[in-house]
């Protein structure tokens, strides 16, 4: 076997196995569906700090899983390489928020679905999801459950806080209850009527409420 003949038998028998006319095509598509998905999560965040590096990732995510479909597809002895690289691969980095999940896996599933020649199930599954998104994530902020603290000096004040609170809200539910000598601290779910946070103020104005603080809660509650 001459060097010629090893050079035959080695890459450049594959280096038009996937068209240039492909390629840009793929990557186009998959930048411009990838650009769709980070403006839906921009759109529906909702969470405490937003990230805007994690919406590059999903653009970024979206335009490799093309890139990689694209080779493993042209070439079966690649495919096989390439599950057997990426079984070794573990990525450390926590998701703090649950709805991050669907959109890396969105991501994933456009490059995946457009790398394979499926353009029109790309572009029209991306629109129904980022509807589906759109619809169900921008929920009022008053429909968000909230977290209410209460401080209160003794019983009475305790009673007339829950009462009135009980009165201002759609919905109540004690969480926790804390009691010290001279202080009791309630934790309490509600659901808002409306997006006025008015009674708040009126609630710490109450007699024996020392301290009255509304937070916004994500329904995941530690006790």
């Amino acid at each position: 076997m001459t060097f010629q003949d090893i050079f035959k038998s080695s890459f450049l028998e594959n280096i038009n196995s996937v068209s240039l006319l492909d390629m840009i095509l793929s990557m186009a598509l998959a930048f411009g569906l990838g650009l769709f998905i980070f403006l839906i999560y921009k759109k529906t965040f909702a969470g405490v700090m937003y990230s805007s590096s994690f919406g590059v990732t999903l653009v970024a995510l979206t335009m490799i899983t093309t890139l990689v479909i694209l080779a493993v597809t042209s070439n079966v002895v690649l495919s096989l390489g390439m599950v057997g690289a990426l079984s070794i691969v573990r990525f450390r980095a926590a998701i703090k928020e649950p709805m991050d999940i669907a959109f890396l896996f969105w991501s994933i599933a456009v490059g995946i679905v457009l790398a394979a020649g499926m353009i029109p199930l790309a572009v029209f599954g991306s629109v129904v999801i980022g509807l589906f998104l759109l619809v169900f994530a921008n929920r009022k902020s008053h429909m968000n459950p909230y977290i209410v603290v209460l401080r209160c000096a003794d019983h009475d004040s305790e009673a007339m806080a829950t009462e009135f609170l009980e009165k201002q809200v759609q919905r109540m539910v004690v969480k926790s209850k804390t009691v010290q000598k001279g202080e009791i601290e309630l934790n309490v779910e509600v659901r808002m009527r409306d997006d006025s946070t008015d009674f708040i103020n009126l609630l710490s104005e109450i007699r024996g409420v020392g301290s009255a603080v509304l937070v916004s809660y994500n329904g995941d509650y530690m006790g």
